[in-house]
Order: C-alpha cells, then structure tokens, then sequence
C-alpha cells in the first residue's frame, strides 16, 4: 500500500505544479477575460484571483481597470478593509483612472460600512466623514456630490447619538458634570430632534437633583416650548414644580 501511495502523492504534486505553471503563464488578456466574466456574473472570489494577477503586471493596459475591479469586488463582498486599501492603492498608482472618482466615494462608503452602533468607538465614522469631504473637494461637481452631502450628515448624526449615549452613561453613574459635558453639547446644536429632546430631559432631572432652579427653569421651559405633551416634558414639569 505505501509503495501505491507515495507515487500517488508524487503524480498529484506534479500535477499540482504543472497546473500552477499553466496558470501563471496565462496571458493577461485571457485572464483579464476570465476576470471580468466571473465580475459580471456576481463571482467576486473568483473574479478577485484573476483580477490580481493582473494587477501584479504593472505593465499592462488592462492593469488600470483590474486595479479599480478588484477594489470593486472587494467592496461587493462587504470586505470593506481590502476593498479600502485597493482603492488607495488605484489613487496612488492611476490617479488619472477615468473612474478614480469613484474610488475616492467608495472609500466613504467602506468607512461608513465599517461603523459600529452608536455605543461604541466611531473610529470609522469620522474616517467616513473626512473621505467623504476629500470627494467633494476634489469632484465638487460630481453627479455622487448630494448623495456625499447626505453620508456625511448621516455620519454627523452617529458621531451625536454617540455623544448622547455617553452622557446617558453619566448619567446613570450619577457623574453629572460629566453627563451635562455631553447632553449640553448637543443641546447648543439646536437641532429640535429626538436627540436634542433627551439631551433637554436628561440635563433638566440632573438641575432638578442639584436644586439648581435658575437652570433648572429655562430648561423645563424649552422642553414646554419644543416638545408639549411629551412624556419627558410632562415628567419634568411635576418634579420641577414638586421640588420648587
């Protein structure tokens, strides 16, 4: 059995080397043809392991769009990291590609993608926000520009409620300095949302608990203002007129 096996073991390797040697000496146009067949039929993997080989022939004409479609396949497959640094990569070296636009929007759209929930770091929320700025300054013009506008106030919002929920935590933990460092932030924003209605709520119990009436007050007052009838401000007018 073991004479069997070791000339089996042997014949695979062969096989193996003699496939990997097809492989590489595949011309570029027949594996950019491969490539680009598997892209279009939703076949990312497959598409990334041609478009790569491509891509390690600089000197070739289809290196350009190999570059930019392996970010994009990257991308597809919600492999956000890779298909960030492939991007990169693409501005640095075809930084006159017809869609280096693209690249550059697509990097704001990885970082968004990346973001985590509002209760943890937003790392790459801000990294959303600058790529997204660098787009508009350098295609301030271009058709992806309102849509860019809109990342970035979406990003805006995350970067608040996480600001909120830090000084929610504070709250609890009865730091109340701490807490209003947070809530009055966005309380000075202006906004009359759902954030700046908790942000008011959250300072007025904190001002009520300190028996600080001349803060307490107009506190009380601007949620009567903005938000009548609403739980937090029905709730807040009984204990401010309870406890003064």
């Amino acid at each position: 059995m073991k004479k069997l096996i070791i000339p089996l073991i042997i014949i695979l390797a062969l096989f193996g080397c003699s496939r990997n040697r097809v492989r590489r000496t595949m011309p570029v146009e027949r594996r950019m043809e491969l490539a680009n067949h598997y892209y279009d039929a939703g076949k990312y993997r497959r598409a990334i392991e041609h478009y790569t080989e491509v891509v390690f022939d600089r000197s070739s004409i289809h290196t350009p769009l190999a570059q930019f479609r392996l970010a994009e396949s990257y991308f597809n497959m919600g492999r956000y990291a890779e298909s960030v640094f492939e991007y990169r990569e693409l501005i640095r070296l075809f930084p006159d590609f017809r869609e280096i636009n693209t690249a550059y929007f697509r990097i704001g759209e990885a970082y968004l993608n990346q973001s985590s929930n509002p209760h943890y770091s937003q790392t790459e929320t801000v990294a959303a926000i600058n790529a997204f700025e660098v787009f508009l300054d350098r295609f301030p013009f271009d058709q992806k520009r309102n849509q860019a506008l809109e990342y970035i106030q979406e990003a805006q919002y995350k970067l608040l409620e996480k600001k909120y929920y830090n000084g929610y935590i504070y709250y609890k933990l009865f730091d109340y300095s701490s807490a209003l460092l947070y809530l009055d932030e966005i309380i000075a924003l202006g906004n009359h949302n759902e954030l700046d209605r908790k942000s008011r709520y959250y300072a007025a119990l904190i001002h009520i608990e300190r028996e600080d009436q001349e803060k307490a007050g107009p506190m009380v007052e601007s949620m009567r203002e903005y938000y009548p009838n609403t739980r937090e401000t029905n709730r807040v007018v009984r204990l401010y007129n309870r406890r003064f």
